[in-house]
């Protein structure tokens, strides 16, 4: 069982470093991070196994310089994990639910992605 699961983009530390050496502030692509992560978390709140609907309600974004990342689970909600993965000792069969999400909107947080950073971009001005 993988630790987590994601989706790289190739280039991406080489970009943030260049984008710093032209004077664009990094943190816009903390604000790219974090729409592309909605725009996932979103849908899979959406398509989240339910009982109670505690685990769709602890699905978020997490606003990271690095990456985008969506969180599922807390304290409250510990099962997260073992629901999307699944937990074959426990006959828990894994629901895929932030991977689904993240393959079935893969068109729409790529071309939000993707025009946040041509934005940060277009700022630069220069040499």
């Amino acid at each position: 069982m993988a630790d987590e699961t994601g989706i790289r983009i190739e280039g991406l530390d080489e970009l943030a470093r260049t984008m710093r050496k032209a004077g664009v502030d990094i943190s816009e692509l903390k604000d790219a991070h974090t729409r592309a992560a909605s725009i996932v978390a979103d849908y899979a709140a959406g398509i989240a196994p339910r009982r109670s609907g505690r685990l769709a309600g602890s699905i978020r974004p997490a606003k990271q310089a690095k990456r985008a990342r969506i969180m599922a689970g807390s304290a409250a909600v510990p099962y997260a994990g073992p629901i999307h993965w699944g937990w074959p000792a426990r006959n828990i069969e894994a629901s895929l639910f932030l991977s689904r999400a993240a393959q079935a909107t893969e068109a729409q947080w790529t071309k939000a992605y993707l025009d946040d950073v041509q934005a940060a971009l277009d700022k630069v001005t220069g040499a």
